[in-house]
């Protein structure tokens, strides 16, 4: 790894004294739950959100897209800097960089590469890939997380190493940074290897071993148990792949725990949109599956399209559910993982303890988290299910007793949380294209409650497109009370990646896009 900031690595001394935890955006979507709400915002509201008083900041050139979320601190004591208020961002390139976040257009703090330029390491590529979705180049996806305890931020990069003669060769590797300067901890970074004992696609010797190459992480990296929790699915369903989950300690970056969901089968990939597994009050984690070859109900190991509870230390599968037309959403490329799950505040009885999980098939399914119905033919035993007019990409927002999601070709929808069942109250006037939005929503606990939306690059779309950001009052999404359209010579966004989620935090709305990470918030 080359190192482009300072290369001392100064003993940690951070500390926040008095500032509240939801001050802090450590983990994609805000929380382990995977709410997307901040309930500490106190500068932004229906009010003073729209063209007159709010709009572009500015923002942070690096180098690469940006598909990961940006993540926050306030308050690091950067070696030789002082104390800032520091957004952390990945890149495609495989670069991290500390910024200041009040003050887009200076330079970073700290900036890392990944890449190991004695060995000559550079991201992959999408024709190495064979997937068009992220290029040029495939290096940082999924959502670092930080352990704000020990000051470490962890990242896991793709890299390949070019010969002339011979076989290229593909790493993937997690990596421990300091958040004050960037340098690797734990004697990082550490090469992911797996291989469990199964007969499925891409085996030898009876074992399936994790490909590199063909493994792409685009769900968030998760931090729970004391675990660093990884997940994998595909680049455009090139074969042979499989659905992993691993659990590495975060102290020593020692693996802990491997799971292969469909280990004598194929696919069954963990996509979620770039959203992140689910974790619950008692640590168990719950990772959904995509298309792939399902026969758990039948004495099997297979878990395509499939919802999976795990057991946090050792992430066997506890409890399961998969729709009793499994094998029709099998045909039709239907995935239950294609969006991330949501796990809900406990609700009045008889089921307190609810996930919603949306659909590439265009359903949201309600299920209790006690009793998740596993695979039942002809009917599925869960609590609810809805119809979506399109497929789910992302991952739906809950405040206040209300669930948001747009889905593909669909409008921005407000579910109403009555007695443990999801009711639609309110649509916006707009539909969001391919592939819908995951929303996030900002709020000064019940009241000032915005939701925050995307409009991002298309399946197959052009590359030119730049971003939209949208604003609605939660309590009536049925118009925008801001776009960064309203006044796109002042306020239009850089060009978009796909499966943005905006972040909000003390006034200031950050996402992701190609070159940059975008800022908001009120104009001077």
């Amino acid at each position: 790894m080359k190192l482009l900031a300072t290369r001392r690595a100064a003993a940690f001394t951070f500390a926040i004294a008095g500032v509240p935890l939801a001050a802090q955006v450590t983990t994609s979507q805000y929380d382990n739950s995977r709410t997307g709400t901040t309930l500490i915002e106190k500068t932004l509201n229906p009010q003073n959100v729209n063209a007159k008083q709010f709009g572009k900041l500015g923002s942070f050139k690096v180098d690469g897209a940006v598909y990961a979320q940006p993540l926050f601190i306030p308050s690091v004591e950067i070696p030789g800097k002082g104390k800032h208020d520091v957004l952390f961002v990945a890149t495609e390139h495989d670069s991290v960089y500390a910024f200041d976040a009040i003050r887009p257009g200076d330079a970073p703090l700290w900036q890392v590469s990944l890449l190991d330029k004695a060995r000559g390491s550079v991201p992959v590529s999408e024709d190495d890939a064979q997937c068009p979705f992220i290029r040029p180049e495939v290096g940082i996806t999924s959502t670092p997380v930080i352990d704000l305890p020990r000051g470490t931020l962890y990242v896991l990069a793709r890299t390949r190493i070019r010969h002339a003669v011979g076989d290229n060769e593909y790493f993937q590797h997690l990596h421990a940074l300091a958040i004050t300067t960037g340098v690797e901890k734990f004697g990082g970074p550490k090469l992911i290897t797996a291989a469990v004992p199964g007969r499925g696609a891409g085996r030898s010797d009876r074992q399936v071993a994790f490909d590199p190459l063909h493994e792409n992480p685009r769900a968030a990296l998760t931090l729970a148990n004391s675990s660093v929790y990884l997940t994998w699915a595909s680049s455009c369903d090139v074969d042979p792949y499989h659905g992993w989950v691993m659990a590495y300690d975060p102290q020593t970056l020692a693996q802990k725990s491997v799971l292969n969901v469909n280990p004598d089968g194929s696919e069954a990939g963990i996509w979620l949109s770039d959203t992140g597994p689910a974790v619950d009050s008692e640590g168990n984690l719950y990772v959904p599956t995509g298309n792939g070859t399902f026969d758990a109900t039948s004495g099997g190991r297979d878990y395509g399209d499939s919802v999976l509870k795990l057991d946090g230390s050792s992430l066997a599968i506890r409890d399961y559910f998969t729709p009793f037309d499994q094998a029709s959403l099998l045909a039709g490329d239907s995935d239950v993982g294609s969006s991330g799950p949501t796990v809900l505040p406990d609700q009045p009885a008889p089921h307190r303890h609810l996930l919603l999980q949306p659909t590439k098939g265009g359903t949201i399914y309600v299920i209790d988290r006690d009793q998740m119905g596993k695979f039942h033919p002809g009917a599925d035993a869960v609590v609810q299910t809805i119809k979506m007019r399109g497929g789910g990409y992302g991952a739906m927002a809950y405040w206040n007793g209300h669930a948001y999601f747009a889905a593909s070709d669909d409008y921005l929808n407000d579910y109403a949380i009555q007695n443990g069942l999801l009711k639609l109250n309110n649509s916006s006037g707009r539909k969001f294209e391919n592939p819908g939005a995951t929303p996030s929503v900002s709020a000064d606990g019940n009241k000032n409650a915005i939701v925050w939306v995307i409009a991002t690059k298309t399946w197959n779309g052009p590359d030119n497109k730049p971003a939209v950001l949208y604003a609605y009052d939660a309590k009536d999404i049925r118009q925008p009370i801001y776009t960064s359209e309203q006044n796109s010579q002042r306020d239009r966004a850089a060009l978009a990646t796909r499966f943005v989620i905006p972040v909000v935090i003390n006034g200031r709305v950050y996402f992701g896009a190609r070159g940059e990470v975008e800022v908001y918030g009120l104009l001077q």
